[in-house]
């Protein structure tokens, strides 16, 4: 996901820049391909703020200094602490690979949603974007996309063509949240 925003940025087909690309890994490839597309990176984690209060404050801060006017949650699988979540309420995005409020919540990531959706016998599937909230993925839905899951679907080839459908999808409403919705993106503040 976050590569595609990356290119979609460079090539001026998003209208939106990135400010900052924060990861709780030190060895992320999002670290590594932001700095790559000579965007600032940070590290904040467990590791760098023992304390959750302290690593929430370090998120919202850095948000803030960098004028960030939206989050994306792409690929970040960590709780928000109170702090990042107040500041940036109504700002922050994230996607999931199902049509929500299926399969999701605490556990239900990657390949297990995909794993589910077989077991289930489900006729369809596909990608949510949403806003967030305290609870793993709760929060206004902002748009879904539908794909049929095929007699012959294997939990890979149900995972690419889902990860194909969410990044589609997350692109085409970060276009729409700029050109239709920009006072989304305006200061928090």
């Amino acid at each position: 996901m976050l590569q595609a925003v990356l290119d979609a940025t460079q090539d001026h087909s998003l209208g939106a820049r990135v400010n900052v690309v924060i990861s709780n890994n030190s060895d992320s490839g999002a670290l590594r391909r932001a700095r790559q597309a000579s965007v600032p990176t940070a590290h904040l984690s467990s590791k760098t703020h023992p304390r959750p209060a302290d690593l929430d404050l370090a998120i919202a801060t850095l948000l803030a200094d960098r004028q960030t006017n939206l989050v994306l949650l792409a690929g970040y699988m960590k709780r928000l602490g109170p702090v990042t979540l107040g500041e940036f309420a109504g700002h922050i995005v994230n996607t999931h690979p199902s049509l929500l409020p299926k399969y999701g919540g605490r556990g239900f990531y990657g390949r297990r949603v995909h794993e589910a959706v077989l077991a289930n016998g489900d006729a369809e599937t596909g990608a949510t974007v949403h806003l967030v909230e305290g609870d793993y993925d709760s929060g206004p839905i902002l748009a879904q996309a539908r794909i049929e899951v095929r007699p012959d679907d294997t939990v890979q080839r149900l995972e690419q063509r889902v990860k194909c459908c969410e990044r589609d999808l997350l692109l085409n409403t970060l276009r729409k949240l700029v050109t239709e919705q920009p006072t989304l993106l305006k200061s928090t503040k």
